[in-house]
């Protein structure tokens, strides 16, 4: 059997519906939780500024009204994404709304933020909405109980690349020998009821730290195996809910626990489907047993090739680092988008000064005027936001009246409860750098031994 054989296999598409159903529901309750929670206006509209993803500057937070427009919208194409309605429609304009929330603002960025654009993107190009939903009682022609065997396998892939990922990223100096950051959060958790007091002991921590990498880097494999599947599913729901109580997290635990019942056997997911088809009376809407069983090659050539190029670019993106000289937790160049999830504590206090570059006069800025605390947080420990900062402080003076303003920085951070070092060169003009994938030499050397 030749590759593109396999891939156009035939194989049954419950799991892709149930992948289908799920994803929209844990994204409706997402975004109507982010509403809820009021985030759409502490994060979105409120700030005085945004930091920006490189190369995407121009993407820009829209008013309040346009904000809750679109949130709203997110959560209609949820919902249609759920009863597989108008899919197709439906999973772009999801995808394009949530990347577009992503986008406005870096310093909320995180990894299951990313996975689900991710994801959202591939629920485009597939079927999902062949059986159990409303487009396929709409256009009965569209109905089938078989799918191409890429329309599964292109998800259980990105799921491996995110599990394993993350369970190399674990393989390093402070994680697996000095149980770091591990030994700094677990004890704050002390209070936690019956197992709380486990948490002041160090042996907790490398217990948890060596567990946290085996499990990341072998978990998909369990899972693949049927004689393994539910032992080690009954392990994701254990690290996950675990992971989701000591940590703030977000929705993250939710969607991988369901996300990876898409390893399960198709018989799993045909009862469930099943159950849910009779719930809603949908069988009398279907179609022939022969029409069911018919699917069609990939009519659009383009889409393996595609999909090819994606999966290499997320097998190879994450390694970029290593085209950066030093530690990559202290200059974090090629740190996002490699899914290494929770890996660092670190801190920073940045203080700015802006000199008038006519008359010499040189003073410092107060950062919480124009950024909330958790902008002011993240961007005091990452080089790039420092970066994007003093240009906006120079635009912001200049507009006050100050000529050529110049834009220093005195940024202290700790990383993993080592003592506090300059992360920036002092002296450097900030204003006079601009942004690009090269190596950023102001940056000072990891100052530490180990």
């Amino acid at each position: 059997m030749s590759f593109k054989n396999f891939l156009e296999q035939s194989v049954s598409i419950a799991p892709l519906v149930s992948l289908r159903i799920i994803f929209g529901a844990v994204m409706l309750l997402s975004t109507l939780r982010y509403m809820y929670m009021g985030w759409v206006d502490s994060q979105l509209v409120d700030p005085m500024l945004h930091f920006s993803y490189y190369g995407f500057d121009w993407v820009e937070a829209v008013s309040r009204e346009w904000m809750y427009f679109i949130f709203w919208t997110m959560a209609l194409s949820s919902f249609m994404i759920i009863i597989g309605a108008w899919y197709r429609l439906a999973s772009i304009i999801f995808f394009l709304c949530f990347t577009y929330v992503e986008l406005v603002d870096i310093t909320y960025y995180l990894n299951h933020y990313y996975f689900v654009s991710i994801i959202s993107f591939l629920m485009i190009l597939v079927p999902a909405n062949s059986y159990l939903s409303l487009d396929s009682v709409r256009k009965v022609g569209i109905q089938k109980n078989r799918v191409s065997r890429w329309c599964i396998l292109i998800f259980k892939i990105m799921l491996g690349i995110v599990y394993v990922y993350a369970g190399l990223a674990k393989i390093n100096f402070d994680w697996l020998v000095n149980a770091m950051p591990l030994a700094i959060w677990l004890p704050s958790k002390s209070h936690i009821p019956i197992i709380g007091e486990l948490f002041n002991y160090k042996l907790t921590a490398y217990v948890f730290s060596w567990a946290g990498m085996l499990f990341d880097t072998f978990i998909i494999l369990g899972l693949l195996f049927k004689k393994t599947r539910w032992a080690s599913y009954a392990l994701v729901i254990a690290f996950h809910v675990m992971t989701g109580i000591l940590f703030r997290i977000g929705i993250f635990p939710v969607v991988m626990i369901f996300m990876v019942l898409i390893f399960f056997s198709e018989n799993f997911h045909e009862n469930i489907i099943t159950r849910i088809s009779n719930l809603v009376g949908y069988e009398k809407w279907t179609t022939g047993e022969e029409n069911l069983r018919h699917i069609p090659s990939v009519k659009n050539k383009l889409i393996i090739p595609l999909l090819t190029v994606f999966l290499l670019f997320q097998l190879v993106f994450p390694w970029r680092y290593l085209l950066y000289p030093g530690n990559l937790f202290w200059t974090e160049e090629g740190y996002r988008f490699s899914w290494r999830v929770m890996l660092m504590e670190k801190a920073g206090a940045a203080t700015f000064y802006v000199k008038d570059g006519e008359d010499g006069r040189e003073g410092s800025v107060i950062n919480h005027q124009f950024l909330n605390a958790h902008q002011e947080k993240q961007m005091a420990m990452q080089p790039d936001l420092i970066l994007q900062y003093a240009h906006w402080l120079k635009h912001h003076y200049k507009e006050k009246g100050m000529s050529d303003p110049k834009v220093r920085v005195e940024a202290w951070v700790t990383l993993n409860s080592r003592p506090a070092r300059l992360l920036i060169d002092p002296d450097v003009n900030l204003t006079e750098i601009e942004d690009s994938w090269d190596p950023k030499p102001w940056i000072l050397p990891y100052p530490y031994s180990n």
